[in-house]
């Protein structure tokens, strides 16, 4: 295998302001001070350390994986920037790993830029820098290159980041949304909607005596454990903005089949429905952000669940529904009254800026 070649360590430089400034975007020492101080202090790696404008990765440590190369790209602008349960930063971690653990993948590297608004606290960006290094680290990858910039005040809100994320997908994993059959049971690993509600709580709308976490948290691990349990899962999907309601339609639409749930088997936690009920939001359309929707034929749709089961971040997960034939594309719940209804796609926003 060939080694990577280290640079010699350099001196740091460090920021002696406590803001961020103009002058922090302008590609001179208080940039460099600012990318030292902040960010490769909290991320600091050797595939980081050369400080150049791309990683360099050796292809046979990706092979040894896989032999797929998976890679996507999100961006993250919650407001609040900081919320029960986590942060902007471990949010953008845990985003994009969960994207690719999704799809069967390995997630090994990830990039992270942001975008800072001048006046922005450098503490602030310090304590975001080093909630993604934790959650990185938790999550077994690398932040190993990246971007910052900075804009002027009033061009955006305080704080953007995207991150991009390589992972590698073993021989034999194939998931899709177009695999669902008639049979399949439909799982999820817990309690739904926590991350809409604690963003929705964290701004202050409602005077929460016990305010709802965040449900964020990386799922690399939970995915590995079902997919050895069930290893034909047919599809799986972190059901984030438009929650599952909007996964189940995608599925749905894919497959060109039917997916009815129910509603007493949908596992909530008793202070979001009572938030939902009281704001009038339906709970299927709120946002996880360390929630898996899941495919699994029926043979192995117990192990799958049980696998889940033994997990931190799957004690509470069930089968919800199943697909069946019917109409192709729709999505029906049986509710607890006994009877039936729609669960359409999305329309608008339930709650803005939520991830």
């Amino acid at each position: 295998m060939n080694m990577i070649s280290i640079s010699p360590r350099r001196s740091r430089g460090k920021v002696h302001v406590a803001t961020v400034t103009l002058a922090h975007g302008g590609g001179g020492k208080a940039m460099k001070d600012l990318i030292d101080d902040v960010f490769v202090e909290a991320f600091d790696n050797p595939l980081l350390a050369p400080l150049d404008d791309q990683a360099r990765i050796d292809l046979s440590s990706l092979s040894q994986h896989g032999d797929r190369l998976a890679f996507t790209t999100d961006s993250f602008v919650v407001d609040p920037l900081i919320f029960p349960g986590g942060d902007i930063g471990k949010l953008a971690v845990c985003g994009t790993v969960n994207d690719l653990a999704v799809g069967g993948a390995l997630a090994l590297y990830l990039s992270c830029a942001v975008i800072v608004e001048e006046g922005v606290p450098i503490d602030l960006l310090r304590q975001v820098a080093r909630s993604m290094a934790a959650t990185a680290r938790d999550a077994g990858v690398k932040i190993v290159t990246g971007d910052t910039k900075v804009v002027n005040k009033g061009a955006c809100d305080r704080m953007f980041i995207t991150t991009t994320g390589v992972g590698v997908v073993a021989a034999g994993v194939e998931l899709g949304a177009h695999r669902a059959r008639p049979g399949d049971a439909v799982l999820v690993n817990g309690l739904l909607g926590d991350h809409g509600a604690a963003i929705l709580g964290a701004r202050g709308d409602m005077a929460l005596q016990s305010p709802i976490e965040s449900d964020c948290a990386p799922l690399h691990d939970l995915v590995a454990r079902l997919l050895d349990a069930a290893p034909n899962t047919r599809f799986m999907r972190d059901p984030t903005r438009g929650g599952i309601a909007t996964v189940l339609n995608e599925i749905a639409e894919a497959s060109q089949i039917a997916i009815d749930i129910d509603e007493t088997a949908t596992p909530l936690r008793d202070e979001v429905r009572g938030f939902c009920e009281i704001l009038g939001l339906d709970p299927l359309y709120l946002a996880n952000e360390g929630k898996i929707v899941a495919v699994a034929p029926p043979d192995e749709a117990d192990r799958a669940v049980e696998a889940m089961r033994v997990h931190p971040l799957g004690r509470e997960a069930a089968v919800i529904g199943h697909v069946v034939d019917g109409e192709p594309g729709r999505v029906t719940m049986r509710t607890i009254f006994g009877g039936r209804r729609i669960v359409d796609m999305l329309v608008g926003e339930q709650l803005p800026r939520i991830c």
